[in-house]
């Protein structure tokens, strides 16, 4: 999982290199790198462990002027995050530069194959390997073409990857290839432009070149981008795709922090995505690319996800076989793709991904593909994998979100997952155009609920100061709640550090009440729902042994008041949308946990924001 940009123009390469990794930092942030072509026909380049800022400060050390250039942010996967393990990675003759996302499954038999014939490796990772096999492909039937090389190192490749390489041998030109991880292309007046994400693009062009899988392209000085595919043919109209938000979406804008501003952009975000999807009291999703008959013929649905998105998941198994009565499997895509499956001419598979790329959930999709489901996808990245690969699409719609931490990603999906629900209840006949209608309503309140809760923000304000000391949490929710439980512990977890586990209430007495002890925090969600006394009766048992109990409740239920430390509430609304609003308030409050303990809560350690590796 690493951030990849590339440039070759008439403008000077390191400022938007530089800036570009700034904006990519989400992807991985372990170390980071830049290689030039130097004026002197050389490769010149800087890397360092640390932060993109790390890199900057370096390369003011150094006299780094080109028009060409590559540059890579890194998630560490093989070898850990040293000097010697950041990109770019050079060849034995140093003529050769490389910057690669993904993962090579074979690099350990060409590495040995390669030291055999005398190369000598530098780095402990798996993507050096491509700088030698660039290297032995120019000094044979390749050379002077760095294009021609790479794809020739590319066919000796098992596994996945992006990849840019310049080469003193063909100065000013940039090569790059692709195969299940992205990679997209820009060529404009002033240079073509590379990156592993449009938002690196977005200030550049509103126009973008997306390479296929097994693709190619060459990026000239002159601007001009020409796609290959994988035997060297040239490609003559290559996938293009129109950038529709302003680069400006990508910026704090007045905001500390990217997770604040994107907690605050939720309402904004629902708002969007519920813009026309009823019309005369009927769902309107031309996106899922199904007649009518093929819609209420389905008759199993696998949805599959990871993390975040598959607490989404969760509840749109619920939403699902409660209204449209269709029986539904809702599994973590690293687990899914190793499972035998059940699948007819009426299966549906939903796989939900924010980035569209995350590669557990694409295996997962292509895998239901093979056995012969539809699949349709739920995420937020216009022309992503997961969308291009897919039967159908229904984009959220939230933005770009830079934060490693999703807040408005997982909103979004909620609302688009029960669109989605409610279009199969409609069409498959087990609710009624009328109910649909009201269902619809009670959804279209979702952001000003949202707009109360934020304003609420205090109250989890406080109730972070439960948790800063602790060394671990408990979540714990009922019903549709005992998915908002475990999004909440996850967030704790991912941005704050602190150990939390997310159960469903009526399981803690199978194990889990064996934490508790004076000062332990709990979090119970507990809204005034059809289990809210069921729920009730597990915050007394927690206070019972002596923990410390924050709950998530209804405005005016006095009776939790009575019996909890802290009490973040939300306004009374159907027991279906909860999901929706409660989880702000513990959105918030892994954030101040997170503040309070001195953590990055945009950019977490370990984490990267984009899952591209199994």
């Amino acid at each position: 999982m690493c951030g990849i940009v590339a440039y070759t123009g008439s403008s000077q390469a390191i400022p938007f290199l530089l800036d570009g990794l700034k904006t990519l930092e989400y992807r991985g942030y372990d170390s980071a790198g830049v290689e030039v072509l130097a004026q002197d026909g050389s490769l010149a380049g800087v890397k360092c462990v640390g932060r993109v800022s790390a890199l900057v400060e370096k390369c003011q050390t150094r006299d780094l002027r080109s028009t060409c250039g590559i540059a890579h942010t890194r998630w560490a996967t093989h070898g850990a995050p040293t000097d010697r393990n950041a990109h770019p990675h050079t060849s034995c003759d140093g003529r050769v530069a490389i910057v690669h996302n993904g993962i090579i499954e074979n690099y350990r038999s060409l590495r040995e194959e390669l030291q055999a014939r005398g190369h000598e490796f530098r780095s402990e990772t798996d993507s050096e390997v491509i700088a030698h096999l660039v290297e032995e492909a120019l000094r044979g039937p390749a050379a002077g073409d760095v294009v021609e090389a790479l794809r020739r190192a590319t066919r000796r490749l098992e596994g996945s990857w992006a990849v840019a390489a310049i080469s003193a041998d063909d100065p000013g030109t940039v090569a790059c290839a692709r195969k299940g991880s992205p990679l997209v292309l820009a060529a404009t007046d002033g240079g073509a432009y590379a990156a592993s994400d449009i938002t690196a693009l977005a200030g550049i062009t509103s126009h973008v070149i997306q390479l296929d899988d097994g693709q190619l392209a060459r990026m000239d000085p002159s601007g001009a981008v020409t796609v290959y595919d994988a035997s060297g043919s040239e490609v003559a109209k290559p996938d293009t795709l129109d950038i529709d938000w302003d680069a400006s979406a990508a910026t704090l804008g007045g905001y500390d922090d990217f997770m604040a501003k994107e907690i605050a952009e939720q309402p904004a975000a629902i708002e969007r995505l519920l813009r026309g999807r009823l019309s005369d009291g009927r769902i309107n999703l031309d996106e899922l690319d199904l007649t009518d008959d093929e819609i209420a013929a389905i008759d199993r649905i696998y949805v599959v996800a990871c993390g975040t998105s598959l607490h989404v998941g969760l509840l749109a198994r619920r939403f699902i076989e409660g209204w449209a009565r269709i029986p539904v499997v809702a599994e973590a895509a690293s687990e899914f793709i190793y499972e035998d499956v059940l699948v007819t001419d009426h299966t549906l598979c939903v796989i939900i991904t924010q980035s569209g790329e995350t590669a557990d959930t694409l295996a997962a999709a292509r895998k239901m593909h093979a056995a012969g489901a539809k699949v349709f996808a739920i995420t937020n990245v216009l022309g992503s994998t997961a969308a291009r690969e897919s039967d159908g699409v229904l984009y959220i719609q939230a933005g770009p979100e830079v934060s490693v931490c999703s807040t408005k990603a997982y909103t979004a999906q909620m609302v688009a997952a029960t669109i989605l629900a409610l279009l199969l209840a409609q069409k498959n006949g087990h609710m009624a155009t009328g109910e649909v209608a009201r269902r619809f309503r009670e959804l279209a309140r979702v952001p000003d609920l949202m707009r109360v809760v934020l304003d609420r923000s205090w109250q989890a304000k406080a109730a972070a100061r439960e948790f800063v000391h602790a060394p671990s949490a408990l979540f714990i929710g009922r019903g549709v709640n005992s998915a908002t439980a475990s999004e909440g512990a996850l967030k704790l977890k991912e941005v704050s550090y602190l150990h939390a586990e997310a159960y469903a209430a009526g399981e803690m007495k199978h194990g889990p009440i064996a934490l508790l002890e004076p000062s332990f925090p709990v979090v119970a969600i507990v809204p005034r729902d059809s289990v809210r006394d069921k729920t009730v009766s597990n915050i007394q048992e927690v206070i019972a042994r002596g923990a410390t109990c924050v709950a998530v409740a209804t405005d005016g239920d006095e009776d939790v008041a009575s019996l909890v430390e802290r009490v973040m509430w939300i306004p009374d609304c159907p027991e279906n949308i909860v999901p929706m609003v409660a989880i702000l308030h513990l959105q918030v409050l892994a954030r101040y946990v997170a503040l309070a303990r001195g953590c990055d809560v945009d950019k977490p350690r370990n984490l990267a924001k984009s899952v591209t590796v199994e």
